[in-house]
């Protein structure tokens, strides 16, 4: 019987240290090394200890062969999951033989969605088998009986026990052949024989493991539901981001009704589109245009409140950003952010003060992305500019107004992409002023309700006057 001895794992960067310490001496992280027995057997180096890799898919026992990559095969067509705008999040459907994690904070409608998806599968005639080591039958069918639409005819499995899951998917006589998609709620609940505590990061990694190798293996579509940490990342190791093909987020606010759905890491597609859902009495419903999403409350007049057109993958979204600043009272000015970088904001404080004579060093400097997005786009810096600029002089910006533009550090206005697929985007909202930088003028000269602009100082000025 193999020895067992004892690693420590960053639940960060996935680092190993042979003892605790209080800081992870990989990433610097704080407090985040965890204790996790490992056997000995896979310390070993050179083929003592390694195992022969899986059977090919087929499961006949014969070893994989190389072959080149246009060699004639089956080919791997997608699964579309029932929702036209969750296919392309995930860049054209499920991808079989796919590994994907679906994070999320508690109560935002991971579950939810999931039973949704895997109805809808099945809905097609596709073999579906949902588990899970957290909710009992009972629990699930209440879900199921307000989501309708299938979800009570799902095949579902109550364990705690990844053995007893991978068996019941596994093919034989009785079933069509392996399931299309299996559904893993979640991932920390999961344990296995050789894995070490429930939850615990060397269980978490045993589990995705064997995850991995049964979809590879089947051609299955695996999803594991993911829980979060305090601070809003997938909580366990963070090799589990790096095994798993797709990693999707799952968020927004509890107490409202709007819920987003974006992916951070797509083997198969783009990782920055977003998919926006209404949470309902009868479950999530789709929302086509998520740009009303985003500016239905904004005010009319209110100032500090700027348009920002960002690219979210292939998809131009309308988002309001809202600043506010005011005197430093209490020691040294504030910077606070949500939804947008701090650097960035910081970088653009810094233009403002040098080039466009806005002097925000002894002011607190408020910044927020309304319902929720995230903005890395650096189209969206004209946006900020124009919201910080509007807050100090207390000038609102026109309702019908859009910003788009990145902000170079001599504060000129650069080019974006897809600059025509933005700008008609904010004419579809009703917006009748999109400003742009004056590098598109000759591409977008015959778009109505579009100027331009070549630095923040015009913008400012334009505020101001």
């Amino acid at each position: 019987m193999a020895k067992a001895r004892t690693l420590f794992f960053c639940l960060d960067c996935g680092a190993e240290s042979v003892r605790w310490e209080g800081r992870c001496p990989s990433c610097g992280a704080w407090n985040t090394l965890a204790e996790a027995p490992v056997s000995s057997d896979s310390g070993r180096r050179g083929g003592q200890g390694r195992r022969r890799s899986p059977a090919g898919p087929a499961g006949s026992g014969e070893h994989p062969r190389a072959e080149p990559l246009g060699a004639p095969g089956d080919g791997a067509e997608r699964v579309p999951s029932g929702f036209e705008i969750v296919d392309r999040v995930l860049g054209g459907g499920l991808v079989p033989g796919s590994l994907l994690l679906l994070g999320g904070e508690p109560g935002i409608g991971k579950s939810t969605i999931l039973l949704q998806i895997a109805a809808r599968v099945q809905a097609t005639g596709r073999r579906v088998l949902y588990a899970s080591g957290e909710e009992s039958r009972d629990q699930v069918r209440l879900r199921a009986e307000r989501i309708g639409r299938g979800a009570m005819a799902l095949p579902f499995l109550a364990t705690s026990n990844l053995e007893d899951v991978l068996e019941a998917a596994e093919p034989d006589a009785s079933t069509s052949g392996a399931p299309a998609l299996l559904c893993i709620d979640s991932i920390q609940t999961l344990s296995t024989d050789d894995g070490g505590p429930q939850g615990g990061v060397s269980q978490v990694r045993a589990c995705a493991a064997r995850a991995q190798e049964f979809a590879k293996r089947t051609g299955t579509s695996v999803v594991l539901v993911g829980h979060v940490t305090k601070g809003g990342g997938l909580a366990g190791p963070r090799t589990l981001e790096h095994v798993v093909d797709v990693v999707l987020h799952f968020d927004g606010r509890r107490s409202g009704e709007f819920r987003l759905l974006r992916s951070t890491k797509n083997r198969f597609g783009s990782a920055e589109e977003v998919a926006a859902f209404r949470m309902t009495a009868s479950g999530l419903e789709p929302v086509a245009d998520p740009s009303a999403l985003f500016l239905d409350d904004r005010p009319a007049d209110a100032s500090g409140s700027a348009v920002a057109v960002a690219m979210h993958g292939s998809q131009a979204i309308l988002t309001e950003i809202q600043a506010l600043t005011a005197p430093a009272r209490y020691g040294s000015p504030q910077r606070m952010t949500t939804g947008f970088p701090s650097r960035r904001l910081a970088i653009l404080l810094a233009v403002l003060e040098r080039r466009a004579d806005i002097g925000l060093g002894d002011s607190d400097v408020f910044l927020s992305v309304v319902g929720g997005a995230r903005l890395t786009d650096p189209g969206a810096d004209l946006a900020v500019v124009a919201a910080l600029a509007s807050s100090h002089l207390d000038r609102p910006i026109g309702a019908g107004t859009a910003l788009v533009g990145e902000v170079g550090l001599s504060g000129e206005l650069r080019g974006v992409s897809r600059p025509e697929a933005r700008a008609q985007a904010a004419v579809r909202a009703g917006l009748g002023d999109v400003v742009l930088p004056g590098v598109h003028r000759q591409a977008l000269a015959g778009i109505r309700g579009v100027r331009f602009a070549d630095h923040v100082r015009e913008v400012v000025k334009e505020l101001s006057s």
